[in-house]
């Protein structure tokens, strides 16, 4: 007689999909520089164009996405390059603090430049305790 063991996903382990929107991406490196009533973040993303670039201002967390184009060659064949080729995604908490709507950015040699206006003082809403 034969069994047959079915087996069961684990809840400890992160999904394939979660693993792999993970490995899709790595961090850039950037620079932050508080300029009084602004803030300048400079992040440095070689081989993405304008087009490729999507900033998200959340609650307190900024999003920057970075895509490079992708070209697919007649004679393709895996190098290991996958790693080198792979987009670039940061995910900063920086806080209530920040006027997302008025934040400007620009794209130039691969060096992108958000500035980003601070809020008065008096519309920020104060950090609640959690207990």
């Amino acid at each position: 007689m034969h069994t047959i063991i079915h087996s069961t996903p684990s809840r400890t382990r992160p999904s394939a999909k979660a693993a792999a929107s993970v490995v899709n991406f790595r961090q850039p490196a950037y620079e932050c520089q508080d300029h009084g009533e602004t803030m300048k973040l400079v992040v440095y993303v070689p081989g993405v164009e304008a087009a490729g670039v999507e900033i998200e201002g959340r609650g307190a967390d900024l999003t920057v996405t970075a895509k490079k184009p992708h070209f697919v060659r007649v004679n393709w064949s895996a190098l290991h390059l996958e790693s080198a080729q792979r987009d670039y995604r940061l995910r900063l908490r920086l806080g209530a603090g920040y006027d997302f709507p008025a934040m400007q950015a620009e794209i130039a040699h691969g060096v992108l430049t958000v500035t980003l206006p601070k809020r008065p003082a008096e519309t920020v809403a104060p950090l609640r305790r959690m207990a």
